[in-house]
């Protein structure tokens, strides 16, 4: 057993009050990052990423500026979107997706240089990443206007000075940073014919977007009774465990045979089944760690550092051997076992110690996720009224009986 494998696995379990803070700030950015109904058009002029639009709009140069700034491309609702309407939302879906998931995106087959309609999108084979970025920009589309548009109708009103100002200041920065003039910056992020006034006034929705999608929220607080029952029915979703744990590693060579695996895995279960009973005629299970660590990971345990301890853990951070057992309600202080887990080759002694409700923090995270869960089901209702009419023949992803499965799923 290594002590890289040691190490990796006593960080695993040790959790410190930072680290706890830090899992539920990391928890409720993932919820924000999948949560489709965001909308985050605003952070793109601050981002300090810089996207040659012509590489990755829709080349409108055919159409002339005249067609592209004044006719219908694509019609949403009552919304006619004109061709440097589009591409500005076009633009700043393809840099969201690159803020994301730009690191990855040569192993996806996104070639930032080359033309998006030759390039086949990896999850699904009929689509191009001009469609998959097509279809990410309509619904986007549908899902501003449908909540812009009901914020209207119930008179929700958003006073957005103080966000157009950090906005503008974003781009002024921006424009100076890549030595372009603003006219510039606005053309390299949004499309050729994007304007000030054609990027503000979409921004300008998008600070909208975010304060009625806000209100929708405080509106759908569940009631206290909700919450109770909700968390009743997922506890082992939000409660925290502290436990001991020490796992026993088999080191077996690349291709090794079942029958070599078998016999590795009944001589981890062996050590381990005596460790346990060691345990259980009272030796202490750090000590019991320590002298059976491998020389290079005897440090990990004793002294300062109680390697064996995890405090306040989630079920998610829990071997995924020792899980179902640590979070069985029947569970008691003090109860002993060994489990074996052939996919990683180990066997485990793990101890619980205890059980609690992280009660303040889970109220909070299930309130969201309800409240989440009504605004989404509410917001999708109100697109649903929203019809796409292709005018231009452009969106060929519309003919496709087909959905996209983005990679933030």
């Amino acid at each position: 057993m290594s002590k890289e494998k040691q190490t990796e696995e006593k960080k695993e379990k040790v959790l410190t009050k930072y680290d706890r803070k830090m899992e539920r700030r990391k928890e409720e950015e993932e919820k924000d990052r999948k949560s489709w109904m965001r909308f985050k058009i605003g952070s793109l002029a601050v981002g300090g990423l810089i996207v040659a639009a012509a590489v990755f709009s829709i080349v409108v140069s055919v159409y002339g500026k005249y067609s592209a700034t004044h006719n219908t491309y694509v019609k949403i609702g009552n919304h006619n979107l004109t061709r440097a309407e589009y591409d500005c939302y076009f633009n700043s879906a393809v840099n969201n997706y690159l803020q994301m998931y730009g690191s990855y995106a040569p192993m996806m087959g996104l070639d930032v240089s080359a033309d998006l309609e030759s390039q086949a999108y990896p999850g699904n084979e009929m689509m191009t990443w001009k469609d998959y970025f097509d279809q990410s920009t309509v619904e986007q589309i549908i899902q501003v206007k449908a909540l812009v548009d009901d914020a209207a109708a119930n008179q929700f009103v958003y006073d957005d000075t103080q966000d157009m100002e950090g906005f503008r200041e974003g781009v002024e920065a921006g424009a100076k940073e890549a030595s372009m003039s603003v006219s510039e910056y606005y053309t390299s992020m949004y499309g050729e014919y994007a304007s000030a006034s054609m990027v503000e006034a979409m921004v300008k929705e998008g600070f909208l977007f975010n304060a009625y999608y806000a209100h929708l929220m405080e509106q759908k607080t569940p009631s206290e009774e909700e919450i109770l029952a909700y968390y009743e029915e997922n506890k082992n979703s939000y409660d925290l465990v502290d436990y001991r744990s020490f796992y026993f590693e088999a080191d077996l060579e690349e291709g090794a045979s079942e029958e070599d695996m078998l016999s590795a895995m009944e001589g981890l279960k062996a050590q381990a089944d005596e460790m346990e009973e060691r345990r259980k005629d009272g030796e202490a299970f750090e000590a019991l760690c320590k002298e059976y660590a491998a020389e290079d990971a005897k440090d990990n345990y004793g002294g300062e550092t109680d390697g064996s301890l995890a405090e306040g853990a989630r079920n998610y951070a829990t071997p995924s051997a020792a899980t179902d057992w640590l979070f069985d309600e029947g569970r008691k202080n003090g109860d002993l076992t060994v489990l074996s887990d052939e996919n990683t080759n180990r066997c485990y002694v793990v101890e619980f110690l205890g059980r609690k409700e992280d009660e303040e923090n889970t109220n909070t995270a299930i309130s969201n996720t309800l409240a989440g869960e009504a605004v989404g089901a509410y917001l999708r209702e109100k697109m649903d009224q929203y019809e796409v009419t292709d005018v231009t023949g452009d969106l060929k992803y519309l003919l496709m009986d087909v959905s996209v499965e983005g990679t933030e799923d």
